[in-house]
């Protein structure tokens, strides 16, 4: 039994750390890619490839590991909440995999850009990746956020604050898409909203850290009503057929 808790803290624990190492690499991904210039012509989008071409590629490479260990920890939490055969946790997984496949595309065409054959290529992926952009606030966070959201609410994995504020998030990208709709290339400040998502993953992961004894308490204690619920009714059914 204590080697079973010990296993279901650390996988507590590291599935804290892969959240943590999500938003760390998103953030360093942002930093070491500074992005053109707004309204650059062909010729300094050119320019810009040429200088900046490992800080984009690098930048792209973490922007693409990022999410994928954040996505993680978005699924170890459903597990922990027993929400894996709900509706809620398996839009949790859909709303994942929307997210994972708005941040490949956007990715994609962050390496596109970097092509000078054809010369219109930096500029042509500069264009797609604006309306690739809307996808996030438009169905990629919401899909996310709302039914994760609803899965803590239904759980004590997490302080229920955290419930609380994955549906704020959800409502405020939702918005935001809609307000923003007929906007082709969205407002630096709206961008920029895209980025407090990370201090809610941020804190949830490590949340779930610093609870991990408290987690594998309940889940034990849940194990164990449920074993003893089995084994009443179980007990009633044997009276009942005698």
């Amino acid at each position: 039994m204590s080697d079973n808790r010990m296993s279901n803290r650390s996988f507590c624990v590291l599935s804290g750390i892969s959240g943590i190492l999500g938003v760390v690499l998103i953030a360093v991904s942002f930093n070491i890619n500074p992005g053109p210039p707004p309204g650059a012509t062909n010729a300094e989008l050119m320019r810009f490839g040429q200088q900046y071409y490992a800080s984009v590629l690098w930048g792209a490479w973490l922007q693409a590991v990022g999410p994928t260990l954040i996505v993680l920890f978005a699924f170890s939490l459903v597990h922990l909440a027993g929400a894996t055969q709900r509706l809620s946790g398996w839009m949790t997984f859909f709303g994942a995999a929307t997210l994972m496949t708005v941040s490949l595309i956007e990715i994609t065409f962050y390496i596109s850009a970097l092509h000078a054959d054809p010369p219109m290529m930096p500029f042509i992926s500069l264009k797609i990746i604006s309306a690739v952009q809307h996808l996030y606030f438009i169905v990629a966070a919401p899909a996310l956020f709302l039914p994760l959201g609803i899965v803590l609410l239904s759980s004590s994995i997490l302080p229920r604050l955290f419930g609380y504020l994955a549906l704020l998030l959800a409502t405020a990208f939702a918005a935001l898409g809609v307000i923003f709709l007929l906007t082709l290339t969205l407002p630096a400040g709206v961008t920029a909203f895209a980025g407090v998502q990370a201090l809610w993953w941020l804190a949830a992961a490590l949340t779930l850290i610093v609870r991990s004894r408290t987690i594998v308490n309940n889940l034990k204690a849940k194990d164990v009503a449920i074993t003893s619920d089995l084994m009443r009714a179980g007990r009633e059914s044997r009276l009942a057929e005698d």
